[in-house]
């Protein structure tokens, strides 16, 4: 479970972009923060994985605060979370196989045998064990996502956070994407939290919905909820999607 309490962030510049956000997520659920561009989600998932360091709140991991952990107790921490970022961010030198046991070589203490068979084993679950000896550029950018995948959950991660991990790919292939995140979360009770504009994914897998406007928690809630929540600003955040009108529609 993470938890934040008051968290704020303002910058050098004097702008506040968090203005004292509180919420959980919890172990097993997919946690998603929505928000129009500019809202503060970013800043709030850089403030939870230490890219930024927030100004006034605490961030806690399973009652550890974040904020306040020495760089050797951070460094321990972060070997507990996997990543998925917005581009797949592999390594494009290295074969499909070799960007899996990166964090593996570079955190694991197993000898080469065993660090490959957890590679090959996390492959196979994001059914990709056939492309293990091809390059990034020679797989598709959806494919491309799910070795992003398969390399973040490689040391069995208590805690999955994706940017935006359905950007740039068509409709079919982010509902592979969704459901492969959903089912490893489920897998392995993950805290997994997940910034996105999509909204086929807030429909699909929204367990818990924290949507962000101008820096503050203006509404928290689930899938079902979300339909029928009382907030304008989010309804017109939410409404504007095709999808969300029609299971709206069908739920009356």
């Amino acid at each position: 479970m993470i938890e934040i309490k008051d968290l704020q962030k303002t910058f050098d510049d004097g702008k506040t972009v968090l203005k004292g956000i509180s919420s959980i997520f919890e172990n097993g659920k997919t946690n998603l923060i929505i928000g129009q561009s500019g809202s503060g989600k970013t800043v709030l998932m850089k403030c939870l994985v230490g890219l930024f360091d927030p100004t006034l709140g605490q961030v806690l991991y399973d009652g550890r605060n974040f904020v306040t952990m020495s760089k050797r107790e951070r460094t321990l921490l972060r070997r507990e979370m996997g990543m998925i970022f917005q581009s797949a961010a592999l390594f494009d030198s290295m074969s499909v196989l070799d960007n899996v046991m990166f964090p593996l070589d570079m955190f694991s203490d197993d000898n080469y045998k065993d660090r490959r068979r957890r590679a090959m084993e996390c492959l196979e679950r994001v059914n990709l064990g056939e492309a293990w000896q091809k390059f990034p550029g020679e797989i598709s950018g959806g494919m491309q996502k799910r070795v992003a995948i398969a390399r973040a959950i490689a040391l069995n991660p208590k805690y999955l956070f994706c940017d935006e991990p359905n950007s740039g790919l068509d409709p079919k292939t982010s509902l592979v994407i969704d459901e492969l995140i959903h089912g490893i979360t489920k897998e392995y009770n993950t805290t997994t939290i997940i910034n996105t504009h999509d909204m086929n994914s807030v429909m699909g897998i929204g367990e818990h919905i924290l949507y962000i406007y101008e820096g503050l928690a203006e509404w928290e809630g689930s899938k079902e909820e979300v339909l029928t929540a009382n907030n304008e600003r989010l309804n017109s955040f939410i409404f504007a999607s095709d999808i969300a009108k029609k299971m709206k529609e069908n739920s009356m």
